[in-house]
């Protein structure tokens, strides 16, 4: 594993831990997810960079070495939105590319509807679009999948069952639902366990969900379709969200081009990182994206 750059930096009256490569005057901005950090876009830093990107991976608030506000509204999607738009506007960008994977690529949707400062690109991994997400969560079926939105209502006790043996579960999240296991060595998943044993930070990443529910939902008279160009890459063996949840994006975005990766977990851009990056440098070039096909090569079309 090598070492990330990180930089402080100051946005929306917080301190975020950001991992930096590259530079320039466009940013792409990676968001990640639960329960992960910065370090969940190692494979993609290099990348951007080459492509021209100044690229910016924060811990999101509440993680890592970001600061921690208390309290379950403060980490409202509007705050985190906030967050995003303070960002952009401390990189002095001129054309913003957003990347989201999970919690990151939840925020990232909102932003691309009601963020206060234009993005350019939008790339959203394994989260579907909210207005879907809502129809999913009236099934049965999506519901049993996501009991543990509902577990984390509790107070303090998923903390306590995630603290055990230092942060045990957090590891098996990734191993556990991976598959291919051998992408999340010891190493790699220590990373996320003693970001998580941190004072607090186990409050703070559970309490993203708690806001989730307690907040009113933004899109409850309607969602404004989404211009901005949008690539979509989903591995299909996600077990917390079902590929059927992609279908119909169309419908909120204008221009989506997207791609599904068989035999791939949620953990998409850590798991799959050659096929991911190379739908990403093709999307971002203009040329064809390549399709993952199980039993073909990913740049070999269906």
């Amino acid at each position: 594993m090598e070492a990330l750059r990180y930089q402080t930096v100051s946005a929306n009256g917080m301190e975020f831990n950001v991992a930096v490569a590259g530079s320039g005057d466009r940013l792409a901005l990676c968001l990640h997810g639960f329960p992960e950090s910065s370090f969940s876009w190692r494979f993609q830093l290099p990348l951007l960079a080459r492509l021209g990107f100044l690229v910016w991976a924060p811990d999101l608030r509440g993680y890592g070495r970001s600061s921690r506000p208390l309290g379950v509204k403060a980490y409202s999607l509007e705050n985190l939105e906030a967050d995003v738009a303070g960002l952009i506007e401390a990189s002095g960008a001129k054309q913003v590319l957003l990347v989201g994977h999970d919690w990151g690529a939840l925020i990232a949707w909102n932003y691309a509807m009601f963020g206060r400062l234009p993005i350019s690109r939008l790339i959203i991994m394994n989260v579907p679009h909210p207005k879907l997400a809502e129809k999913a969560l009236r099934t049965r079926r999506q519901l049993a999948k996501s009991w543990y939105i509902f577990f984390f209502q509790l107070p303090w006790i998923p903390e306590w069952l995630l603290a055990r043996n230092h942060c045990a579960a957090i590891g098996q999240a990734f191993r556990g639902m991976a598959v291919d296991k051998s992408r999340f060595p010891d190493e790699v998943l220590r990373v996320y366990q003693d970001a998580a044993a941190e004072p607090g930070a186990l409050t703070a990443m559970v309490n993203y969900y708690r806001a989730l529910l307690r907040s009113p939902r933004r899109t409850r008279h309607g969602a404004p379709r989404i211009e901005t160009p949008t690539l979509m890459i989903w591995g299909e063996e996600d077990a917390a969200l079902g590929k059927e949840l992609t279908f119909g994006t169309e419908e909120y975005v204008r221009d989506l081009t997207l791609r599904y990766l068989p035999k791939v977990s949620h953990w998409v851009q850590q798991e799959a990182p050659e096929t991911v990056n190379e739908m990403i440098e093709a999307w971002l070039l203009g040329k064809d994206v390549p399709f993952a096909v199980q039993g073909r090569p990913p740049g070999s079309a269906p």
